[in-house]
């Protein structure tokens, strides 16, 4: 370390450098020392061994910097010139590609502005909606190009996620009661494992759907430049499984920073243009664990950087804050992905709910009842295709439908009580059965949300119309539509944060995906609300 360093004084030169120097500045990370010259930055890294990354040797340091290039020219044009040989000549001169002996080797930048990067740009609000949609069709970009093949697939699998996620709590818990309050730490350690035990098709589903990829690794809003378009930077390469993983795990780390940045806001504007471009609807179920779990890495990188018990400095209450807004995003992503979510899709038949219905329960792996199965499964028999009977009469006659919504409301309690999410497919077109929804949402203290699809009357009629020759569950037909119209009590009950009302006339991808990102920050709000 002590050559490294006199090195660094050899860099510390301005008259070292083959160009025009404007203001020579230094950073230190824990494993590199950054010269920063105006024009182009110099990155060296330390002679450091800390188990994950092994740099002692100068052929490793050669290596390693040759990755960093290679990895980072994905995400990034023009910006990583290549590596540049640092020399000793005989007289004890440096040099940067000199003569002379190869001492050290320096990773080659162009320096990109400060006031470019997105963590600057947030703090001085100047992101605009289109840049973060724009970031989110990038990343989408990105992602379909990354490697993907079985020892990346290895790293999908819930055995290595738990090793990993193990492997945290352990190197964590000596700070607990110390430094981390217990009690929310332990609700994150027992619902982290409780989500594993309950969704493990999830995470299998994501490694056969092709979402393992060799990715970025760290992904954070300092990283990402708005200059020349979207340049994104300083990847890891030291250990590749460390970039291995879901595409989700990557892009929670982002959201994560950026929720922590004050801009949540934002963050969702971005997740949901990646989640459109790159047809990723089951981002949603897994972004708040993998948040957590990446919320939890920065809280033991903060812990483990704590100065020394007798250290009682500025610099140790710094450290304590970081340690516990850490601790309070991962309480609050651990609170959304472990309570469940009731799920309401409501309104006018013909209007396109039960397709969204089915859908959402597809993407997101949780049951689905529909009131139509439900009376089926009843044994009331559906109508012959050329026989109608008058609206409220038969298989939709008040008292059979009553019992419809009832038995609906006890499916749903029983997978609620289970902690799982339940969809609910229905009219719901009488504000009493809303409201016992809402009852039993509050009685079983989960989140609720009520999906309106609405449609302009002529697409009703023709839908109902095309039911006529392509019978389905439901028996409501054109001839019904005039008292089901004026029968529907509007639902002005429910809130604005349980309520998501969506036209169903545009394409139903767009459509689906709207739902999906609109439910995401309604229920982030309804958590919220009760912390």
């Amino acid at each position: 370390m002590q050559h490294f360093e006199r090195l660094c004084q050899a860099m510390a030169d301005p008259a070292l450098y083959p160009h025009p120097v404007s203001c020579l500045e230094r950073r230190d990370t824990h494993i590199s020392a950054v010269f920063l010259t105006g024009p182009w930055v110099y990155k060296l890294k330390k002679p450091v061994d800390f188990g994950f990354l092994d740099f002692r040797t100068l052929d490793a340091r050669r290596h390693f910097c040759h990755q960093e290039v290679i990895l980072n020219q994905r995400l990034s044009r023009g910006v990583y010139e290549g590596v540049v040989p640092i020399r000793e000549d005989p007289q004890g001169r440096i040099s940067l590609g000199g003569d002379g002996k190869t001492v050290e080797y320096a990773v080659k930048m162009k320096q990109l502005q400060d006031d470019d990067n997105l963590h600057m740009l947030l703090q001085k609000g100047l992101v605009h909606p289109e840049e973060m949609e724009r970031l989110g069709r990038h990343l989408a970009e990105f992602y379909d190009r990354c490697d993907r093949n079985v020892t990346i697939d290895h790293f999908g699998h819930t055995e290595v996620i738990a090793i990993n996620m193990e492997e945290n709590f352990r190197q964590i818990e000596p700070y607990v009661d110390d430094v981390i309050q217990r009690e929310p730490w332990e609700f994150i350690r027992q619902a982290s494992r409780a989500f594993f035990e309950n969704w493990a098709d999830l995470f299998s589903g994501r490694v056969r759907e092709g979402r393992i990829r060799d990715g970025h690794g760290d992904l954070r809003a300092e990283h990402i430049y708005f200059s020349d378009g979207i340049q994104i930077i300083d990847c890891i390469e030291f250990n590749d499984r460390f970039r291995y993983g879901d595409v989700v795990c990557d892009l929670a780390f982002l959201y994560m920073d950026m929720e922590n940045l004050g801009h949540p806001e934002m963050s969702r504007i971005f997740l949901a243009a990646y989640a459109k471009e790159a047809n990723d609807p089951g981002l949603y179920a897994l972004l708040d664990f993998y948040a957590a779990y990446r919320a939890v890495v920065k809280l033991k990188v903060a812990c483990l950087g704590l100065p020394s018990r007798g250290e009682r400095s500025e610099k140790h209450a710094a450290a304590l804050k970081q340690a516990d807004a850490y601790l309070n995003l991962a309480y609050r992503y651990a609170i959304r992905f472990s309570r469940p979510t009731l799920w309401v899709f409501c309104g006018l038949p013909a209007t396109g709910k039960s397709s969204l219905a089915l859908q959402v329960s597809k993407a997101l792996e949780i049951a689905v009842f529909q009131s139509d199965r439900i009376r089926k499964e009843e044994g009331v028999e559906h109508l012959p295709k050329a026989e109608v009977v008058p609206f409220a009469q038969g298989a939709y006659r008040p008292e059979l439908r009553q019992r419809i919504y009832a038995k609906m409301l006890f499916r749903a309690q029983e997978e609620l009580k289970k902690g799982h999410s339940v969809i609910l497919d229905a009219s719901y077109s009488h504000r009493k059965w809303r409201e016992d929804v809402k009852q039993l949402a509050a009685d079983l203290d989960t989140n609720v949300l009520f999906i309106e699809c609405t449609c302009s009357e002529e697409t009703m009629r023709e839908r109902l119309k095309g039911r006529e020759s392509r019978p389905g569950l439901s028996d409501a037909r054109l001839q019904h539509l005039p008292e089901m119209v004026a029968s529907f009590e509007p639902l002005e009950e429910a809130p604005p944060e349980s309520l998501i009302q969506v036209r169903t006339e545009a394409p139903f991808f767009e459509t689906f995906m709207s739902v999906l990102s609109k439910a995401y920050e309604l229920k982030c709000l309804q958590v919220n609300n009760i912390l």
